[in-house]
Formats: C-alpha cells, structure tokens, sequence
C-alpha cells in the first residue's frame, strides 16, 4: 500500500445490499481525497475457504483475509470499515457448507459428534469461523464499546426525552441471582510469567485435561467461573411462569457471543424448557431424528420436515 489505504470488508450480514451500496460512496469521497479503497472478504463462505485450501483447486483457493487484516490492525497505519457480519451459529455453518459443496467446492462436512481423530480435526478447524470470529481479531480482543467522554458530555446536557412512562408497565428484566458465571467467579493475578493448565474436576473426582499448557505473563489477570445447569433451567422455568402470569411477552437476550462453546447450550436450555412438554411428548421420534435443541427450534422444523405429513402435523399441533 504506497498511498493512504483503506480497507473495506465485504462481510455477509443482512442487508448485502447496503453494505454493496455503501461502497461506491465511500470511493467517491476517498478519491477525491486521494485514498484508496481495497476490499477484502471475510465473509462466512470466505473464511470457511481459507480453512481448507488443501481441498480446493488452485483457482478455487481464497486468501485468509481476516488473518491479513488481524495482522494489519497492530500496525499503526491501519485504516479498516469493518461492516457488520454474522457471529455464524452450527446451522448457518452448516447452510454455507450445502451451497459451498453445490457450488463445487470439495470442502468436508462439520461433524457435529466427532468420535474419531480426524473428525475431531475438521472440528477444530470448522471452530475457528463459529461464533464472534471476526470481532476479536480485528479489535485485539477487545470489544470496547464505551461512549467518548465529550459524546457523553453532550448527552448529559441534552438528555433524550423518553416520554411518559406508565407506572402500571409489567415490563420488567429478570435475571439469575445465584448459579450463573458471575456468582461463581474466582480470579488471581499471576505473579511470574509461565504457563498453566486448564483442567477439569468432574463430580467423581477424576481430572481431565483441557488445555495442558497456557502462557501467562506477570501481572495477568486470570479468571474461571461455571454456570450451572440446574440453576439455570429453574430461572428459566421462573421467567416463563412469570411472563405467561402476567401475560407480557418473552425475550431471551443472551449476551454470550464470544463463547463459542456455551453460547448454544444454553440457548438449547432456553428451547428444552420452553418446549418441555412437546419434546418429553415426541422424544422418541425426536432421538430418532437426531433433533439438537442447541440449534435452536429451526432444527427441530428442519428435522421433521421430511416425516409423514400427519405425524408432522401432529408434533406442530402440539
């Protein structure tokens, strides 16, 4: 990059076409300021690609764009308009995979139970696109998101009017009290640099392994907490009772995006206890159909799709 640069993504989060339309008024700008504007992909599709070059034609091979973008943003002359872009959950991996391999391209399939070796390396790899991907490399893993001093200055001295507000709303937030991450934090601060493992000490004593060796650094802080699965499911079972007594509307907000693993168990939690009765009902055609609550509802519609059209009718029904 000899001139000033800036570096655009092309990205997959909906609308496409204000992330397209946006950029030909951004070159517009930039040229007459002598900028350029280069474009890179990191879309889903695109950073499933770069994980497996070695199944692609030479042709067909894509440029790990995000790596080239991660190392550029520690540079101080990095200039990059990030658009939004999905944090992809198992199904819409899943979905890109279908229209990749029909398009062509000889990329594997993600093994949702990985028993063997080699499966669990294609899991591995799959992971590295799962969830809040992109957010972390570009921002150093930082999602800092605090209002500027002057901008909070200007917001104090022109509150934004919210109108009138009833005393008689039900809205309200609930949220866990005892049993999530935050009740069972515990932190050090790391006194001299070296390594730690991460283990896990299961209810009968016995140790596994997770991660043998992490580097640490002096002065690092440290921290683990757990969430637990029993607490969590009579929260939900609470928050439910409680919305449907006082006949407001359910939302669920999960602000768990950087963690790729926990984000869908208890999103499934959410969905067994919601559908409690349905799935206890059909459990059986629902092993069967190898139906994963921790993809969401859509799975259980995409799994019974292909059932007689009165059996599916019944498990809708109910």
């Amino acid at each position: 990059m000899s001139r000033s640069t800036i570096l655009y993504t092309q990205t997959d989060e909906a609308p496409a076409l204000a992330t397209y339309s946006l950029l030909p008024i951004i070159q517009g700008y930039a040229r007459a300021a002598g900028v350029d504007i280069e474009t890179r992909d990191i879309s889903l599709a695109s950073r499933v690609l770069a994980n497996f070059p070695e199944n692609l034609t030479d042709e067909q091979r894509q440029a790990d764009a995000l790596a080239e973008l991660g190392k550029l943003a520690k540079t101080p002359q990095a200039n990059i308009i990030k658009l939004p872009n999905i944090s992809a959950s198992v199904p819409q991996l899943n979905a890109v995979i279908k229209e990749l391999q029909v398009a062509g391209y000889s990329i594997p399939d993600y093994p949702e139970d990985a028993d063997t070796d080699a499966a669990r390396r294609i899991q591995e790899r799959y992971a590295k696109v799962l969830g809040s991907a992109v957010n972390p490399v570009l921002r150093e893993g930082n999602s800092d998101r605090r209002v500027a001093g002057p901008v909070k200055v200007y917001a104090q001295r022109h509150p934004h009017s919210m109108g009138e507000w009833s005393p008689d709303s039900k809205s309200h937030v609930a949220s866990m009290t005892d049993g999530d991450f935050y009740s069972s934090e515990q932190s050090a601060v790391i006194q001299s640099a070296g390594d730690v493992a991460i283990e896990l000490v299961k209810d009968d004593g016995g140790i596994e392994v997770l991660r043998p060796r992490v580097a640490v650094t002096e002065g690092e802080v440290i921290d683990a907490s757990v969430m637990r699965c029993r607490a969590l499911c009579s929260f939900y079972r609470a928050a439910i009772a409680d919305a449907k007594a006082q006949g407001v509307l359910l939302s669920l907000h999960l602000k768990a995006t950087m963690m790729k693993v926990s984000d869908p168990i208890i999103f499934g939690h959410a969905v067994a206890v919601y559908f409690e009765s349905v799935l206890a009902l059909h459990a059986v055609v629902f092993e069967q159909l190898g139906v994963d609550v921790r993809n969401g509802l859509g799975d259980v519609y995409a799994k019974i799709a292909g059932l007689p059209d009165d059996q599916r009718e019944q498990i809708e029904a109910d």
